[in-house]
Formats: structure tokens, C-alpha cells, sequence
């Protein structure tokens, strides 16, 4: 038995409440190292003729990565605290005790020692991970406002070029706007979107807009605050949510505090809103040139143009959760995503989230993160963040094939136990945005690859989006040829993408309470044959998702135990299934 391998700890991803009544253990083995885990538990204070009342119950393996197994159980202690410790049998038969003061050989004098267990004190609501409900139903499309539509062209830059001339450099613009956005919600009702993510809409020099000028102020070349709430009512009777972009790390250095502080320097009010290290702060003085690690002040990266905001600065704190505060209360937003948020200390979000839900408890809060984010998913800061390390283990293996079925499972399997379910439920899924090459472009045009990673990332536990354009087959790379014009000439656009993403996002409707909370079980992941397999269980009810990478098409099969139906296809089948060709199946199995 590999000792090493094993690893539990309370109050994380490893034991944690669900919800008010239920507590989800896990526990970790070597891969493929043991054979059966017991979790011993009870109440701590439950005795009975001098002896503690515990039951044994079987854990059940839930994911296999290449160097661990995870096992679960999920309980439901009746006064809600739980004492445990778990009974690891390896597969050579020796069974071995671990509990919270390590391992112990289970002899009957170990297991009666109280001190040995680990302990979860109480089961407390308030201490429980709650996201938003509709976040689990919500499938988002994410707008970068400059490029989606020109409604007004009125209000467009002088320097605005026609819409889709050239492919964008960074300093270009085209004339999006906010009244370009509402002209589209039926477009976007249609497709099956019920929530919208706006890059930042409030007034900034740039064509990105995350140089802020004026949190409270809606760009002028976008609309007006009137406009804007116009977009977030008829959003809303079409069911559509709205989430804005909150930009906390950063001003922009054109705002009044920024240019007061070059101004004043020493003598400025707003001297500690910013993390100076010395004067002046002019751009090109005292080491300021963009781009260089030798700036006199802290900010995004190394860009003079982006001064970092002192978040520790009561002052500053009040500035930011006002305006985060007011864009909910003034305008009822349903979400705010929260840009370079691991740059931002932690003591300002837990006082950003209280805020924020104060004005409105079901508000969704999101982080961008790009790397492991439990400390920030522990229920007090964020409902989620997006999911790239999730969604990019998809794309190495189906775009990019560069890692095999069988890593991408262990990847994706990974991923999944760092949080806990209900954190899983509500991650923000995508395989492309503003940031990022597009999906088509990253597939070297290769439409198939592009449905395959679509369906997959659908399939799975999460809130995907759609970055604008993906749906009718728009290309680009990394910024700023991802950021291209909205192509709205239906002729120019990939009619037979944009059927296909409304089939998908309709059946992950159809299915979203499987698909969101289902028990997941790999069926196959083997780069041998090019087939990856699962299925999804919930209440009886079973969804089987098979996808075939090769050329050619591919014999699979189920032992169904009840009649099955091809969902995507719309036709009965039989145990013997055919995988197409760079293509997949969904299959229903009824209860």
C-alpha cells in the first residue's frame, strides 16, 4: 500500500457541505493502489453503552487520473456533525486505518480511540457554498460590444472604419455599440442564449475599453446610461441575463485620479490609491516605458497605461463597491465578471461579494482566472471563474491533439475534484473569447474538430458560453484578430454551424439537469481505437455521449438496460452502435 499517495483533508474539496443537510467526503489513492475504502462515521457525541455508535458505509470510486483514484460517499448526518475516518484495503488485502492523526493498523482498540478521526464540528448553511440557481440553466454568449453590431452610427468614433473592412489591429474601430446589441436579442433568443457577457461598456479610451476613465459613465461611442438600461429590460422579457465586466485591478491612466497623482504627485489626494514606488510618474521618466519591468508604479502587467488600483485603501474600497453597488441597484445586472481578479486581494472581494448580494442575493460573481482557484472559490469571494484549465485540456486533446483521450480524461478528471460540486456546477466553460485565438483558427479550419470540442464542453457539468461569432463559423487569432466585426451577411455566415450550435445548445436545454448534476462514468478514452465515452445519471435517467476522433466510423457497444434513442439524430438504436467518422452520438437510455 502506497501510503503516499493517500490524502484527505477537512473542510476543502475532500469534505465539504453540499448543501444544509449533506456533507460530500472524498478521499485520494495511488491509481490503481487499493481496492475498497469504508468511511467509518458518526455523530461524535453518539455513545452507547460506552461505545461510539459508528456505521461503515462503501465508498465509491468517482475519477481516475494518471497518478490517483478518488473515492466518494455522500452523508447526511442527522444532527448535521460527523466524526469519521476511512478503512483502506489495497489489492493485495491489507487494510490499513487513516484518520486525522494519520495512519494506525485498524486493530479494535485504534478504532475506539476518538483522537484518531477527523471531525467536520457542524454542518452550518451559512458556511455552505451557494451560487445562483439560474446559473445552472444559463448558457451564455459572450459580447465584445465594439464588434458585435452598430446600431447608432451617430455616436461612432470619427476615425470609425466600415463595418468588417479589414481584418482589426489593436487601435481600430468600428463603431459597436449598445444599440447594436439590442437590435440583436431576438437573434440571440433564437439561437437559445439566456445570458450575455459584456466586456467592459464604461467610458474608456481604447476600443477594449479596460482602461477606465468613468466606472459610471457608459462610453459615449456605446450609448448612455439610458440605452443601457434599455438593453438590460429587453434582455431580461426575452429571459436573457446580463453580466458586466468589472475592471478593479486597474484604472485607466487618462481617469481624473490617475492625472491628479501625475499632476500633485506627493501632494495628490489620491497619492495611496495606486502602489507607487517613487516620483515622477510620468510616462518615459523615472524608468516609465511601456512595456518594461523598471516602472515607478505597479500595474497590469507592465503597461504605463494601466496603474494598479490599492484595493487595501479604504478610500479605494469605497470608490470600487459603490460602483459595483450602483450598476445593480440602478440597472438591475444579473452578474459581474471580474477582471485580473487574482491580482486583487482577497479581504476586498469578500467585502465586493457582500455588497454586491446585499443589493442582489442571486447576483453572479466572476473571476478571471486562468489557474488553479480554489481560494477564491471557497463561498465567501466567487460563485466561479472561468474554467480555462478545464476547457483547455478539451481543446489539447480534440483541436490541438496534443494529448491523448486518455490524458484529456485524466486532465478533466482532475479538474473536477479540486471543487466541489456545486462550485463544478457553475463554472464558466468557453473555448474561445476576447483573449484567446478563436476555436476555428486554433482548429486549422477543421469544422469537425470544432463541433466535436463543442459538444463535448456542452456535455459536461458547468455554464458553457459561446464567444460572438463561434456559431457561424467565424476565424481569427489571438488579439487582435480574434476581436473581428460580427459578419450579419447571412450569406458570408456558416449556415450549417450556426444550425448545428442551435441543436446543441436545444439539447443541452432538453437535458441540463443530467447534464449539470448527473453522476459522470467513463465508459472509454483510448487513443487506440479514437473513441471517448461517457455516460451521465441522474434519477434513473441516462445519457450516453460518444465521440469518434478517427477518419473512418467506429463500432461501439452498450448494454442498454432500457430502450434507447439517439437524441441527436432523432432514431431508435440498438446495443450495437456506429460512432461517425470525426463525429459522435448522444443516446437517451429512458428509466
Amino acid at each position: 500500500m502506497e501510503k503516499a499517495g493517500i490524502y484527505h483533508q477537512p473542510a476543502s474539496s475532500y469534505a465539504y457541505s453540499y448543501d444544509a443537510k449533506t456533507l460530500h467526503i472524498r478521499i485520494r489513492t495511488k491509481s490503481l493502489d487499493i481496492s475498497k475504502v469504508t468511511l467509518i462515521a458518526a455523530d461524535p457525541y453518539l455513545w452507547k453503552d460506552g461505545k461510539w455508535q459508528s456505521e461503515s458505509y462503501t465508498m465509491r470510486k468517482i475519477a481516475e487520473t494518471e497518478e490517483h483514484d478518488y473515492w466518494f460517499f455522500a452523508i447526511t448526518p442527522e444532527h448535521r456533525r460527523l466524526q469519521y475516518g476511512f478503512l483502506l484495503t489495497d489489492t493485495e488485502g491489507e487494510t490499513t486505518f487513516y484518520g486525522g492523526r494519520g495512519f494506525f493498523e485498524p486493530t479494535e482498540a485504534n478504532l475506539a480511540t476518538m483522537d484518531y478521526y477527523f471531525k467536520f464540528p457542524f454542518i452550518h448553511a451559512v458556511d455552505t457554498f451557494e451560487a445562483p440557481e439560474w446559473v445552472r440553466n444559463t448558457i451564455w454568449y459572450q459580447i465584445f460590444p465594439e464588434r458585435f453590431a452598430n446600431g447608432n452610427p451617430a455616436i461612432s468614433p470619427e476615425n470609425t472604419l466600415p463595418w468588417g473592412s479589414k481584418d482589426p489591429n489593436t487601435t481600430d474601430f468600428f463603431g459597436g455599440d449598445i444599440e447594436g446589441i439590442i437590435e440583436h436579442l431576438d437573434y440571440l433568443a433564437e439561437l437559445g442564449i439566456n445570458g450575455v457577457y459584456l466586456t467592459p461598456v464604461f467610458e474608456a479610451p481604447t476600443n477594449h475599453k479596460y482602461d477606465t476613465i468613468d466606472y459610471k459613465k457608459i462610453d459615449p461611442h456605446f450609448g448612455d446610461k439610458e440605452t443601457f438600461r434599455k438593453l438590460v429590460k429587453e434582455a431580461h422579457k426575452r429571459g436573457i441575463r446580463i453580466m458586466l465586466d468589472a475592471v478593479f485591478n486597474h484604472i485607466g491612466d487618462t481617469s481624473p485620479e490617475w492625472q491628479d497623482v501625475v499632476e500633485k504627485e506627493e501632494k495628490s489626494a489620491y497619492r495611496d490609491w495606486f502602489h507607487i514606488h517613487s516620483f515622477p510618474v510620468r510616462q518615459n521618466e523615472n524608468g516609465n516605458i511601456e512595456g518594461e519591468p523598471t516602472l515607478s508604479y505597479d500595474t497590469f502587467a507592465f503597461t504605463t497605461h494601466m496603474p494598479k488600483l490599492n484595493t487595501a485603501n479604504p478610500e479605494v474600497q469605497k470608490y470600487l463597491l459603490d460602483i459595483a453597488t450602483y450598476w445593480i441597484r440602478e440597472f438591475d445586472i444579473d452578474g459581474w465578471r471580474l477582471d485580473v481578479a487574482n491580482e486583487v486581494d482577497h479581504a476586498f472581494w469578500k467585502e465586493f461579494k457582500k455588497a454586491a448580494q446585499a443589493e442582489k442575493e442571486d447576483i453572479y460573481i466572476l473571476g478571471e482566472i486562468w489557474h488553479d482557484s480554489w481560494i477564491w472559490l471557497l463561498g465567501d469571494e466567487f460563485h466561479a471563474v472561468m474554467n480555462y484549465p478545464f476547457t483547455q485540456t478539451i481543446i489539447e486533446n480534440f483541436i490541438e491533439e496534443k494529448i491523448t483521450p486518455e490524458q484529456m480524461v485524466s486532465g478533466i478528471n482532475e479538474q473536477y475534484m479540486r471543487y466541489p460540486n456545486q462550485v463544478n456546477e457553475v463554472m464558466f466553460n468557453m473555448l474561445d473569447s476576447h483573449d484567446t485565438a478563436r476555436i476555428l483558427t486554433r482548429a486549422n479550419n477543421d469544422e469537425d474538430k470544432v463541433k466535436q470540442a463543442l459538444a463535448f464542453m456542452f456535455a459536461h457539468t458547468g455554464s458553457p458560453c459561446i464567444y460572438y461569432g463561434t456559431e457561424i463559423g467565424m476565424d481569427g487569432g489571438n488579439d487582435p484578430g480574434c476581436r473581428k466585426c460580427m459578419e450579419w451577411d447571412e450569406a458570408k455566415q456558416n449556415q450549417d454551424m450556426l444550425a448545428f450550435t442551435k441543436q446543441l445548445i436545444a439539447l443541452r436545454k432538453d437535458n441540463q439537469a443530467i447534464i449539470t448534476s448527473g453522476e459522470l462514468t467513463w465508459l472509454e478514452a483510448s487513443s487506440e481505437t479514437g473513441i471517448t465515452a461517457f455516460s451521465k445519471e441522474l434519477n434513473g435517467e441516462k445519457l450516453h455521449f460518444l465521440f469518434n476522433q478517427t477518419k473512418k466510423d467506429q463500432d461501439f457497444t452498450i448494454s442498454f438496460a432500457n430502450t434507447a434513442i439517439d437524441i441527436w439524430n432523432n432514431q431508435a438504436v440498438s446495443d450495437n452502435l456506429t460512432i461517425p467518422a470525426k463525429g459522435f452520438l448522444v443516446i437517451k437510455e429512458n428509466s
